[in-house]
């Protein structure tokens, strides 16, 4: 039986000034804005064209627990994964890390869409194998 493993995906973000809030650190809605340009650079990177144009994607929920403070000019780098597709949803999951230290932890369902009808759509297991690795 083949063993089913996430493919991991690294996304660099440098901390600019307009990240920064008035405790002069990154502000916790940033930390989103985050991890959801990271689930964009996995998607882009790992799905064909020609079937990630068929396909739009709207968040159903974001659960996120911030842990500790990034600042100003820091190098950091969100680590983000697929747990698994369940119809039409997909459960990702990110950590934002400053060297080996998570600062933050995200858990966020997403919800397939048909990119022309925008009615939820089923996720393929072609499309699902993408996120994976097979041992």
């Amino acid at each position: 039986m083949e063993t089913r493993r996430s493919n991991y995906h690294f996304f660099p973000i440098k901390v600019v000034a307009t990240d920064i809030d008035d405790l002069n650190h990154v502000n916790n809605i940033v930390y989103l804005r985050y991890v959801q340009e990271a689930a964009g650079s996995h998607w882009h990177s790992a799905v064909p064209t020609e079937l990630s144009s068929q396909i739009a994607w709207v968040v159903r929920r974001h659960e996120i627990d911030y842990l500790k403070p990034a600042f100003l000019g820091e190098n950091l780098m969100v680590k983000t994964w697929v747990d698994n597709f369940t119809g039409v949803t997909s459960d990702r999951h990110c950590e934002i890390l400053r060297d080996e230290e998570v600062l933050a932890r995200s858990r966020t369902i997403w919800v397939c869409l048909d990119a022309k009808s925008f009615r939820p759509k089923r996720v393929s297991e072609e499309i699902a194998d993408l996120f994976f690795s097979f041992s």
